[in-house]
């Protein structure tokens, strides 16, 4: 197959894709409803957006931490290296219990976290930006580093403060992507094959 047969290909591929979205431009739609109502509950009710965060957090870690002491055991009757894969589901059900049991706590350390994230890349940002040229950005290089390090610091003084703002974001994130989304459908739903009319002369098919 010579390089303009798969060019020629292409739309082909594209368009045949295009149609299985329109087709299903209702899945597209629903998927946007869902963000905006995700959006709308973490705005106005951050605190149960972060306890859903935290619960979905323990789950996934017990969920994990048996499927690896399963693994270790498998390990461990073929002979195989065992010992980390138990010390890792271990950890991860240690993890996930505590997320149960204090999820205050979890998400306290998950914005400790953040915090010294954003301090250590600020800084070295801030660090990295005097090597920078004048001409190609020093300061707003500087700027950047210096925003993350005092935003680290923000979130490592009031945590909780911190932890809204964050959902808060992602609040603004679903909304925005479930807008997105819904333009979307309703544009791919103008776009079926049964709901655009033929052309012009064109001859109805079974005539």
């Amino acid at each position: 197959m010579t390089m303009d047969d798969r060019v020629g290909m292409t739309p082909a591929s594209d368009n045949a894709m295009s149609n299985l979205l329109a087709q299903n431009w209702w899945a597209i739609a629903l998927r946007g409803v869902f963000a905006i109502i995700f959006g709308i509950i973490a705005l106005l009710m951050p605190g149960a957006a972060l306890l859903a965060f935290v619960l979905l957090f323990a789950a996934y870690m017990l969920v994990d931490g048996v499927l690896a002491i399963i693994a270790g055991v498998r390990a461990a009757q073929r002979h195989e290296r065992w010992g980390w894969l138990i010390l890792e589901g271990i950890l991860d059900l240690i993890a996930g219990g505590i997320a149960v049991v204090w999820p205050v706590v979890t998400i306290v350390a998950f914005v400790f976290l953040m915090g010294a994230w954003a301090i250590v890349t600020g800084a070295l940002l801030f660090g990295a930006s005097f090597r920078l040229n004048i001409q190609h950005g020093r300061w707003l290089m500087a700027f950047a580093g210096a925003a993350s390090v005092i935003w680290g610091v923000l979130l490592i003084i009031w945590p909780l403060i911190g932890a809204v703002v964050l959902t808060w974001w992602i609040a603004a994130y679903a909304l925005f992507f479930g807008v997105a989304l819904l333009v979307l459908a309703f544009r791919l739903r103008g776009r079926r094959p049964d709901a655009v009319a033929p052309p012009s002369g064109a001859v109805p098919r079974g005539v």
